[in-house]
């Protein structure tokens, strides 16, 4: 009896986190390139578009409505996003007594950029979240950051001097990857709604985790963007990160709490306030700065967006266990 207790309380590692350091491992040894990274990018797209169609083909329309309504969430996820996250970046300000100040304006930089979507998402419906809230939620993010990250940019990091120039087309990107399978997922939900409950959607939000985490990766073992700052360095800004993702997953599951959310919409809260989104950032850089001397600026950014998405599959992990276990 008791050595079958002792195996029970042996967990298994979860697939997910598995998945993840494989992918990190993979991307290390055999990072896409050419050809086969744009190939990997399609499909990696796909892969998002699909995983937002069942998440549409399981939500009931009450439900979708519901998260539409919810405006108490969607503002305090930008007030961690945007108001916070810029606050603490600022309060960092000190950390050029230790390291470069491009690399502190690298990480200035990962403090104003919009939450993720296709992450915070996956991560909420593994951890049994308020789903359609966090849809709604995080893409209303990106879509406000669109405007609010190159104005605080301006306002923070170039002290007014410079032009900056606002890509719309991320407002069509968000539309035909994110909402409109989404949509469609709706749509057709009398048809694939059984599809949907099944097993089909966690492979889908774990392989579409994992596929994103090889392509960063690979991007930066490509570009030799670790190459460029010191072992001490890379060291900090990863330890800094750690810190960082600790702090705001507490700060953003604390606060909700004394403010009365229920358990679904902390975690929603929780897993769209702590991500900073890299397929946002790298685009907005990119236009921000006119793609000059990236290098450091977008680095603290890689780092972090890995670190979120690893500590982040734990917990995800950790709370579906939670909710298996209570039901």
């Amino acid at each position: 009896m008791d050595r079958v207790r002792l195996t029970n309380k042996i967990k298994k590692p979860d697939p997910l986190i598995v998945l993840i350091i494989l992918a990190v491992v993979v991307a290390i040894f055999l990072p896409a390139r050419g050809e086969f990274a744009q190939g990997f990018d399609v499909a990696t797209k796909v892969a998002i578009a699909l995983l937002f169609f069942l998440y549409g083909a399981r939500l009931s329309p009450r439900e979708a409505l519901d998260g539409l309504k919810h405006w108490k969430l969607h503002l305090i996820i930008l007030c961690f996003t945007f108001v916070v996250f810029p606050l603490i970046g600022i309060a960092l300000r000190p950390l050029t007594a230790f390291i470069s100040h491009d690399l502190y304006m690298g990480i200035l930089f990962l403090t104003l950029v919009p939450s993720t979507v296709q992450s915070s998402v996956a991560f909420t419906s593994i951890a049994r979240g308020n789903v359609a809230g966090s849809i709604v939620a995080a893409s209303a993010s990106n879509l406000a950051g669109v405007v609010l990250t190159p104005l605080l940019v301006l306002l923070l990091m170039t002290g007014g001097k410079g032009g900056i120039h606002i890509d719309a087309g991320v407002f069509g990107d968000i539309a035909l990857q994110l909402l409109a399978p989404f949509v469609l997922g709706q749509l057709t939900r009398r048809w694939a709604k059984n599809f949907a409950a099944k097993r089909a959607t966690k492979v889908v939000d774990r392989g579409s985790i994992a596929m994103v985490v090889y392509a960063a990766f690979s991007k930066g073992m490509v570009e030799d963007i670790w190459s460029t700052t010191g072992v001490g360095e890379l060291l900090f800004i990863v330890a800094l990160s750690v810190a960082l993702v600790a702090f705001m997953l507490w700060l953003t599951r604390f606060v909700p709490q004394k403010l009365g959310f229920n358990r679904a919409d902390t975690i929603a809260i929780e897993f769209c306030g702590t991500k900073k989104s890299l397929a946002s950032g790298l685009p907005m850089a990119s236009v921000i700065f006119s793609g000059a001397g990236l290098g450091l600026l977008i680095l603290p950014l890689m780092i972090f967006h890995q670190v979120q998405l690893m500590m982040c599959s734990w917990l995800a992990a950790k709370y579906a266990r939670a909710a298996d276990a209570e039901e």
